[in-house]
């Protein structure tokens, strides 16, 4: 009885289906990497460091995002008047704003909230139904500890360097231009076309070298179209 035993055994494990090294690798590779928030600590840190020293206005507006907004250095000049707060950290996604909103959002108890995120989510490989997504959970985060606080979506604008990644931007900018004109508190400001020449590509005379950042001719456009957005300054501001 016990030798039949033995072989009942030994013919099961000959049955048993076994996962490769390699098929094991595979189901690896195919699940979604978390996304490494630790990343961007060291920036929101100093962002946090220079607050203790030099205390940005309470009820200002807050522009936050990728490096778009990083590298906008005329940006209290492109809007005298009015108390902006730069809170952009380059490379980052939507999620990322949202994930560090605790630390460089609420604490300013902001008015207005601008976001320019969504090309490096579409660089990442995001499609742009999860990019609507992010940006439904940004505004319900926001929204949360600032009910009222009027938040403006930059939209994506093309670049040179990241041309065939277009079509992307042009979707994921309507699917969350419909999304933003249906909540309160909630606009939208198109940035697509304005980078655009007459041939409808994106004109090289805009960018740095890298052909994805804005230099100050792109920033002087950029500007024209978030300005009627902005809120009228108080007076004697």
């Amino acid at each position: 009885m016990k030798l039949l035993a033995a072989v009942a055994i030994a013919l099961s494990l000959l049955s048993t289906p076994r996962i490769s090294s390699a098929q094991a690798q595979s189901s690896q590779q195919g699940a979604p990497a978390p996304h490494d928030f630790a990343r961007w600590e060291k920036e929101i840190t100093a962002f946090e460091d220079s607050d203790k020293s030099n205390p940005p206005p309470k009820n200002g507006i807050v522009f936050t995002g990728s490096s778009t907004i990083r590298m906008w250095k005329t940006l209290g000049q492109d809007f005298p008047g009015q108390k902006t707060i730069n809170r952009g950290f380059g490379g980052s996604e939507i999620v990322d704003a949202t994930h560090f909103a605790d630390r460089i959002i609420f604490p300013y108890q902001p008015k207005m909230v601008f976001l320019r995120a969504g090309g490096n989510d579409i660089h990442a490989g995001k499609t742009p139904a999860q990019i609507l997504q992010d940006f439904q959970e940004f505004v319900a985060k926001v929204h949360q500890k600032l009910p009222t606080a009027q938040i403006i979506y930059i939209s994506i604008s093309p670049a040179p360097s990241r041309w065939p990644e277009t079509d992307k931007y042009r979707e994921a900018n309507r699917l969350i231009r419909e999304a933003a004109l249906s909540m309160p508190f909630v606009g939208y400001c198109e940035t697509f076309d304005m980078v655009l020449g007459p041939d409808g590509i994106a004109r090289h005379e805009l960018y740095i070298n890298d052909m994805l950042h804005f230099n100050s001719e792109g920033y002087k456009v950029l500007a024209e179209h978030v300005r009627p957005f902005m809120p009228t300054p108080a007076p004697g501001r």
